[in-house]
């Protein structure tokens, strides 16, 4: 249950953390922060494959499974250190650590139970329901911490989770003794020396010249990026390695282990979709999405600070003139979002007409003008050490980001405070674009002027990671309707085979991206928010597509390949969600470069292409699957 939480707090707040430009980020581009996202997802499925092998033959399971813990671990305290440095570090420890851990938990779960134990599908059960408790609390505990204490503490606390994990595992080592194996090569296993001979040696060469051929061929604009594309070349040989295996395979093994391959594409296109939660629908639920909630708890609900207003709907409030402050130039009002700013820009700001540079340790003001300006508070740094890197979107606009070395320190934070009445304000800093955008552009779209909030204050949204946390509620909700559903046809003498459910996975998950493409439509190419409502129905209905396919395809896994190679082919389904994940972050990098209805129907297609190709092999998949006795 930690490790899910540690594991779906990053789905939900990876891509927001590097390209957040209004509250303290990282503020890459969104193409770079998706870049980040796929492969961060793209490698947490990859290495299961290395280190289920690694804990057969070297450290076994209780062992594995503390290593991978204390990794991530290590990894999230690092990411909670500010700078770009400790934050891929924490990364590359994530994946290090979850490599460890993904594979091997689960065969200790079906290790404490005996051959034909009754009792081994509750315990199963039991894991299962963990593992939702932990996705589903995990985006909201997530933006709750974030909404008090700010991004690095989100990772803090998704870090401590995993100790506690760490605590009770060993506070239970040898009651988890019966649960471990020790290390040993069986009969039939393949070596490591053949592993890395014929699958990683081989997808790292080819991957490395994929990122250095894109590197020098690719425009620098260009929205597929040469490490996605270094990935997408290195699962070339692996494609090519698990085509052959079926083929030269023994006549009694072949037909299961080329059928795995079907359902492996399947497999890599559904979780392609699936994943773009925390990419591309994450970006529609923080851009496009009218957030407002006045049922949800205040503790997951965060500021609208300026850029959310830009395509609000005619009944949503601005914030009054007075809580934003002009600035000439946008490098300032980037390096104030970011919190990273120097002290020659914080001097000019505060020489505008008005305001008063305030220093938030020697600040003298009531509890409640403290509070709002520790909200719009910025660090200073000494002249010199941020330094601004401009770096182009993807799509032919740019993006400044602001960087200091790792471990900067500010001289001070600061807040830039102004009177209005009565009262002392801390305004937040913005281009006359932006401005205007939201004051002029409400006027030139609604042809009356809006309602404006108190000075000083932005209105309450939900945060956009919070709508993540309806794929593991619903998979909570529906998982009995869907088993039962299923039970009732077959009692009826209306089974649905594997195969079909499969089939029926990608159907459902081509209809959720239609949905969305209507939602699209009804958003005006952008320009207007829509309801929450078309996330919640795009969730539910590739929840249903995910309870259909997903244990599916993990069953088939097993029960077509021989047992020598079960191991091996379990890694082909991984290495294919790896694939998938990738292309989550590249999709979610190219989301902005398009109007989001075409966007949802480009991402249908894929999906419907996918579904096709299942049902031209259907007759094939199901007599070979009845040949097995799968």
């Amino acid at each position: 249950m930690w490790e899910r939480l540690a594991f779906y707090t990053m789905l939900g707040v990876l891509l927001l953390y590097t390209t957040d430009l209004e509250r303290g980020g990282l503020g890459l581009p969104a193409t770079e922060g998706n870049e980040i996202y796929g492969l961060y997802l793209a490698f947490v499925y990859f290495t299961p494959f290395l280190g289920g092998i690694i804990a057969d033959r070297l450290l076994g399971y209780r062992r594995a499974v503390l290593l991978g813990g204390a990794l991530m671990a290590g990894g999230l305290f690092l990411m909670s250190i500010r700078g770009y440095t400790p934050f891929v570090s924490g990364l590359v420890l994530l994946i290090v650590g979850n490599g460890f851990f993904k594979p091997n938990i689960s065969v200790m779960v079906g290790n404490l139970y005996k051959a034909g134990d009754s009792k081994r599908d509750a315990g199963f059960n039991i894991f299962y329901m963990g593992i939702n408790i932990g996705a589903l609390i995990a985006t909201l505990l997530a933006a709750s911490v974030r909404n008090n204490l700010g991004w690095l503490w989100t990772f803090r606390v998704a870090a401590f989770g995993l100790v506690v994990g760490l605590i009770i595992l060993l506070f239970n080592w040898k009651v988890l003794a019966d649960a471990d194996r020790q290390p040993e090569k069986r009969e039939g296993d393949m070596g490591l020396g053949f592993i890395f001979g014929k699958i990683i040696a081989p997808a790292f060469i080819v991957g490395i010249a994929g990122y250095f051929l894109a590197s020098a061929y690719l425009p620098a604009n260009f929205s597929l990026r040469p490490a996605v594309c270094g990935f997408m070349a290195g699962m070339i040989p692996v494609l090519i390695f698990f085509v052959r295996l079926g083929l030269k395979a023994p006549p009694a093994e072949r037909p299961g282990l080329l059928a795995l391959l079907p359902i492996f594409v399947a497999g890599g296109t559904f979780f392609m979709i699936l994943h773009l939660n925390g990419s591309a629908m994450t970006q529609w639920a923080r851009d496009n999405t009218d957030r407002r909630g006045a049922l949800v708890p205040a503790t997951f609900q965060q500021e609208a600070l300026p850029l959310y207003y830009l395509n609000a709907g005619a009944d949503v409030p601005r914030p009054h003139p007075q809580s934003m402050l002009v600035v000439g130039h946008s490098k300032v009002a980037r390096m104030y979002g970011q919190k990273r700013m120097d002290e020659a820009s914080a001097v000019k700001v505060a020489q505008l007409a008005g305001v008063q540079m305030v220093d938030l340790a020697k600040v003298q003001g009531t509890e409640a003008e403290k509070t709002q300006w520790k909200a719009r508070s910025t660090g200073v740094y000494k002249n010199g050490v941020v330094t601004i890197r401009e770096a182009g979107d993807g799509h032919g606009g740019k993006v400044i980001t602001a960087e200091v070395p790792d471990g900067a320190k500010p001289l001070r934070t600061v807040a830039f405070v102004r009177s209005v009445g009565d009262q002392r304000v801390a305004a937040y800093l913005v281009t006359q674009k932006i401005f205007d955008s939201i004051h002029k552009g409400y006027r030139k779209r609604f042809n009356k002027d809006p309602k404006l909030l108190p000075p000083g204050k932005f209105m309450p949204v939900v945060n956009s990671e919070v709508y993540q946390s309806f794929n593991p509620l619903f998979v909570i909700l529906f998982t009995p309707l869907v088993v039962g559903f299923f039970v009732f046809l077959r009692k009826r003498g209306r089974a649905i085979t594997t195969a079909q459910k499969i089939f029926l996975g990608l159907v459902l998950t081509t209809a959720s991206l239609l949905l969305m493409s209507l939602a699209g439509f009804l958003s005006q190419g952008g320009a207007e928010k829509v309801g929450w409502i078309w996330l919640m129905g795009f969730y539910a209905i590739v929840t249903i597509g995910e309870l259909c396919l997903s244990p599916m395809g993990l069953s088939l896994v097993t029960k077509l390949s021989p047992q020598r190679l079960v191991g091996l082919t379990m890694g082909g389904w991984f290495m294919a969600t790896a694939f998938g994940n990738n292309l989550s972050g590249f999709f979610g990098g190219l989301q902005a470069s398009m109007a989001p209805m075409y966007f949802f129907l480009v991402l249908a297609g894929l999906s419907a292409l996918a579904a096709t190709f299942i049902l031209v092999l259907l007759p094939k998949l199901d007599a070979t699957i009845k040949q097995y006795g799968a």
